[in-house]
């Protein structure tokens, strides 16, 4: 995915705050992956209307940091080549 990509959670999957474990986690027919802080507040951003560049900077102002894309992109690419994520308007 590029920076002008629009992310969302993959079919099959949903993506929950757990209180009793105190993260997000990620909901799917055969289990749940645990999910820490940093995973959490990305896929949280990926709901499907927001570009990569824009949940960036969403996160940058949260935190107040700068410097995060390559960070964001790699998370990204990893959770897209396990399917958590699609690019809003794909195609399952």
């Amino acid at each position: 995915m590029t920076p002008d990509s629009i992310p969302r959670i993959g079919p099959g999957f949903r993506l929950q705050w757990e209180a009793a474990q105190d993260c997000h986690v990620l909901l799917y027919p055969e289990g749940m992956v645990k999910l820490n802080g940093s995973a959490g507040h990305i896929m949280s951003r990926c709901d499907g209307s927001k570009r990569i560049s824009e949940i960036v900077s969403d996160l940058e102002a949260a935190f107040n940091v700068s410097g995060l894309e390559g960070d964001v992109l790699g998370f990204i690419d990893v959770a897209a080549g396990k399917r958590w994520l699609v690019e809003a308007g794909a195609q399952p």
